[in-house]
């Protein structure tokens, strides 16, 4: 490397070299280099924007172009020369650019500074991201959809407590998941609408005397405006943490749908059977199928709250406006970003290969009386009372554990003696298929209306994929 390359674009006011130690502490582009394809894009709307108002000559612009694509070119095939000597992104290749063009490279700072220059980097990059998150999210919910459509009449427990509490259809079950992602899809469009504010323009934060033209450059880079203020949007990281926020919600959805399946693909459960490729052995026990993509799953909560943690810690004392603290943000927000997608993907590929154990999980829904509720409500449609229902079934309920019945066991005769209210009908709400097809409105568990969510639901799906 020259003695060019190594000089410090920012040198002038100091007499003596930086100690390599400090270069090596406050280097960021071993990480931020991810960031070239946003910064090189940023540099040529800015060029253009300075050509535009007079700043540049259109010669220079072009050249400033014809360079700053030509460097894409070389970063993508793997023949850029990286530098740590340069710190960053952004020195590396405005350094590169002045030594492919010469004198017009070192113009087109013109007007910016490092601090503007990457906040609108880190927006347009994460824009990019909230993107593919979005299509994840539509992913894992299709997935789920899916199944769900094959499992509409699949009857097992649902539990509050982890108790058994009343039937419901797995498909329903698994509908609950989906509305979770739905939630979390639409935090991230809402969040994206945030992010797409153009921080360039406000230099170091104050400002340029340079006569700029804000709403060009903005247009040019597809931002919905330019930003109000220099001084906060220069050090301003509130995106980050909301899409690290929304991250650690998405993790922790994943993780809580993970456990089920690791307690649902258990012998002592045993409800359904992972596929073989989503799962592995052990080196010591030749029968074990261990879970290990929703343990994995269920772990990566952890480092995603981690990451929200980092960056909510690293921006709480800050005074305004930027500070280099805010070099530190990218790690959290990058690892944040590769953990989600990742995640995401391996989630909606798992999804179709849960196959459902029908039989078991009907079995499992004959045990803890999961029909009380029914015969309660089939009491108080009789005219007896919530309350003085509540606890002839109770009693019911006392029986049938002290005799090993079910309620649906019971001869009527018996029945009979806790309510007289009970007749031979009373059979029809007892069963499994009678409670959840009982269920029929509006997010109810009964298979009808499963079926007629699962519908909505692709429809919904279609129409958010049309629109990213």
């Amino acid at each position: 490397m020259s003695q060019d390359q190594n000089k410090k674009l920012w040198g002038g006011r100091f007499q003596s070299a930086t100690d390599s130690s400090v270069e090596a502490f406050t280097e960021s582009v071993s990480f931020d280099r991810r960031l070239y394809a946003h910064d090189i894009a940023g540099s040529i709307a800015h060029a253009r924007m300075l050509a535009q108002v007079g700043v540049l000559t259109a010669a220079e612009r072009d050249d400033i172009v014809r360079g700053l694509t030509a460097i894409r070119a070389e970063i993508e095939s793997g023949d850029f020369p990286w530098s740590e000597t340069l710190e960053d992104v952004h020195m590396n290749i405005e350094s590169r650019l002045t030594e492919k063009i010469g004198e017009a490279g070192k113009k087109l700072h013109t007007g910016r500074s490092r601090n503007d220059q990457v906040a609108t980097d880190v927006r347009l990059y994460l824009r990019d991201g909230i993107d593919r998150a979005s299509m994840l999210l539509l992913d894992a919910q299709s997935a789920l959809v899916e199944l769900a459509a094959r499992e509409t009449d699949t009857i097992m427990p649902g539990f509050t407590h982890l108790q058994v509490a009343q039937p419901i259809t797995f498909g329903h079950h698994l509908l609950a998941w989906t509305e979770m992602f739905e939630r979390d899809f639409q935090r991230m469009r809402e969040l994206r609408r945030r992010v797409n504010v153009m921080p360039l323009g406000s230099a170091a934060l104050a400002g340029t005397s340079y006569p700029i033209d804000r709403d060009f450059t903005a247009a040019e880079l597809g931002f919905e405006r330019p930003s109000r203020n220099s001084l906060d949007a220069v050090s301003d990281r509130d995106f980050a943490i909301e899409y690290l926020s929304a991250a650690a919600l998405i993790h922790m959805h994943l993780s809580r749908m993970s456990e089920e399946l690791v307690m649902w693909s258990s012998a002592q459960f045993d409800f359904i059977e992972l596929g073989d490729a989503y799962c592995t052995g052990s080196s010591i026990m030749p029968q074990k199928k261990n879970p290990d993509i929703p343990e994995l799953l269920r772990g990566k909560a952890g480092r995603a709250c981690g990451n929200l943690m980092n960056m909510l810690t690293l921006m709480k004392s800050q005074p305004l406006a930027y500070n280099r603290d805010n070099q530190e943000d990218k790690v959290p927000l990058f690892d944040g970003m590769d953990t989600l997608e990742a995640s995401l993907t391996i989630f909606a590929a798992l999804v179709p290969e849960i196959a459902p154990k029908r039989d078991n999980m009907r079995n499992a829904a004959l045990k803890g009386f999961s029909t009380a509720t029914d015969l309660a409500d089939y009491l108080v449609k009789k005219g007896l009372p919530f309350r003085d229902a509540h606890e002839v079934v109770g009693k019911a309920v006392a029986l049938g554990v002290e005799s090993g019945r079910d309620l649906a066991e019971l001869p009527l005769q018996t029945l009979q003696g806790f309510s007289g209210l009970i007749s031979d009908d009373v059979y029809d709400v007892l069963t499994l298929e009678g409670s959840v097809a009982a269920r029929d409105h509006t997010g109810g568990t009964a298979p009808v209306q499963v079926k007629k969510a699962v519908e909505q639901a692709r429809v919904r799906i279609d129409q958010y994929r049309n629109k990213l």
